[in-house]
């Protein structure tokens, strides 16, 4: 059985802290490195379902996609509801490490599960790092269909292939414009409009897309939109990464349990269509 330590040093390598923005907060929040493991959860988000989950599991480590404390903190009261998080990890011997950003650009990293998800190829990053002299690491992928479809078949296949949300997916375009390269990243996507562009897709897949990003996106280029849910869109890195310390473990003859979570963690719960009798129309 490993030490933690051990564990650690194997998600260092396959997500160092350097890769990550300067302005994220990734590695280990808590957790004893001498403290033996024998289970290990990975989920979206570091909150108290996913801790709740952890402590029936039994498990020893908790991996999260986001941070615990993002914008850092000047507590961890029990009182508050990070703290609590905190407090019941530490009660329960659970560690906590936290693979942001340095999971979006790694290679294979979260764009790369969604595209899988997504059932497209990967022809490269949307955002090259310029320091990976192979040119596969980034942040987003462009990707090509194997055949092509329309707007609305594409949709359809996101909301069949990524986990259901309240949310579901949002369009922006002429549903029956054919689709052949499509950009796609996981999590908030709106800041790479540019890339996109560069990058000459027909489609981009993202989450987080605001009004005005979209709408003047949408006036400089004929650019399909797709808006999934932030959870969804990089949930399908869990079953990633889960995979790749699997793989760890057995090298090392380790023999972790390793677990994916499957609690839906999207803060939205309902999602309720505008009336068809309102025309899509402002009301007279």
């Amino acid at each position: 059985m490993p030490r933690l330590s051990e564990v650690i040093a194997a998600l260092d390598a396959l997500w160092p802290a350097e890769r990550a923005e300067q302005w994220d907060a990734v590695g280990t929040v808590c957790g004893e490195p001498e403290a033996e493991v024998s289970r290990v959860l990975f989920a979206v988000d570091p909150v108290q379902e996913i801790v709740d989950e952890a402590v029936r599991l039994g498990a020893g480590l908790l991996v999260t996609h986001h941070p615990l404390y993002l914008r850092g903190t000047t507590t961890v009261a029990a009182s508050t509801f990070k703290g609590r998080v905190v407090h019941d990890l530490i009660k329960n011997d659970i560690a906590l490490h936290v693979a942001h950003t340095n999971a979006d650009s790694a290679d294979p990293g979260v764009s790369d599960a969604l595209a899988g998800a997504l059932d497209l190829r990967v022809v490269g990053p949307l955002v090259p790092d310029a320091s990976d002299e192979h040119g596969r690491r980034g942040l987003g992928r462009v990707c090509e269909l194997e055949h092509p479809l329309t707007l609305a078949e594409f949709a359809d296949r996101a909301a069949k292939c990524l986990p259901a949300t309240a949310q579901g997916i949002r369009v922006a375009g002429d549903p029956q414009q054919p689709i052949r390269r499509v950009a796609v990243s996981g999590g908030s996507g709106d800041s790479l409009f540019d890339a996109v562009r560069a990058a000459g897709v027909d489609a981009f897949l993202t989450a987080d897309l605001r009004h005005h990003p979209v709408s003047e996106a949408r006036a400089q280029a004929p650019l399909a939109l797709l808006d999934a849910a932030h959870w969804a869109t990089e949930w399908p890195w869990c079953e990633l990464a889960a995979a790749q310390l699997d793989e760890i473990s057995d090298r090392h003859g380790w023999g972790l349990r390793v677990h994916v979570s499957k609690t839906v963690t999207d803060p939205w719960t309902a999602h309720s269509a505008s009336s068809p009798a309102n025309n899509l129309g402002a009301p007279n």
